[in-house]
């Protein structure tokens, strides 16, 4: 069995609607996805609808954006309910803290002369949208001539380190975990950076974090191993993916899965 446990569509930050990424994924020979699109659960329904007429499998999920002293943590939500009002109620709020965000990164960047309207951001993001994010951004600031790809427009002017960025400031860590137990779900911790668990992950697993995500396309051999170690350790369960976007994303959808036996904790924890 093929499973991609990281993959996004175009009601957040990605490229293609959600019946499209089923397709894909069908055609790649995946057995099992889970959409996790950022803060909203708003095309896992058609992608679920897509499926039931396919051979593959859709795992409803979110990744929840949070923020602790300065810092972005994402946390993973694994066979959520679309309709439970902690979700429900989190997306709201998630909408309105993104939009306020990036008319606030557009003003920035406005100051340091590089003129790209909301609007603009808005048009590259797509009628499916539910939460804007700044990949949206990069793509207009692509469009506009400012910068030669999404990689660049990262890399010289809304990376976390420059003046344009401004965090999403929606929930913390702990809050995203009791969203997603609230909906029924299984909490990962999303692409955790390499020795960042040393002093957070007890407080974590304390609030209710069940695991780690531990195998991505791009992932140190080192890292995947101190990840295992980890969660072996602390009884964590392990996922992975390939956060898929889209098309020229670097990797195709199908390229990067993780087998049955990686996860199959995860599989068992889920009812699957």
């Amino acid at each position: 069995m093929k499973l991609d446990l990281h993959v996004h569509t175009s009601a957040s930050d990605g490229m293609c609607e959600s019946r499209e990424v089923v397709s894909i994924a069908e055609e790649t020979d995946l057995d099992v996805i889970a959409i996790t699109d950022h803060d909203t659960v708003v095309g896992i329904p058609q992608a679920i609808e897509v499926a039931s007429e396919k051979r593959i499998d859709v795992i409803p999920g979110i990744e929840i954006s949070s923020v602790l002293e300065g810092r972005d943590y994402h946390i993973l939500g694994y066979f959520v309910d679309p309709d439970n009002p902690s979700i429900k109620a989190h997306e709201v709020k998630a909408g309105e803290g993104r939009k306020h965000r990036m008319l606030e990164m557009v003003d920035r960047l406005l100051l340091q002369g590089i003129i790209v309207e909301y609007e603009d951001v808005l048009y590259e993001a797509g009628s499916e949208l539910s939460t804007i994010g700044r990949p949206h951004l990069a793509r207009a600031l692509v469009t506009k001539g400012y910068a030669s790809s999404t990689s660049d427009a990262f890399f010289r002017l809304i990376g976390n380190d420059h003046p344009a960025y401004v965090p999403t400031q929606l929930s913390t860590p702990s809050e995203a975990i009791e969203i997603i137990l609230n909906a029924g779900g299984i909490s990962i911790w999303a692409h955790p950076p390499a020795g960042s668990w040393v002093k957070l992950l007890p407080n974590l697993i304390k609030e209710g974090l069940q695991g780690l995500e531990v195998y991505r396309p791009r992932s140190r051999s080192d890292h995947i191993f101190d990840l295992q170690r980890v969660a072996k350790d602390s009884d964590l369960l392990m996922t992975g993916g390939s956060d898929w976007h889209g098309p020229n994303d670097g990797i195709d959808l199908g390229d990067f899965f993780v087998t049955e036996e990686e996860v199959e904790k995860f599989l068992q924890a889920g009812g699957m």
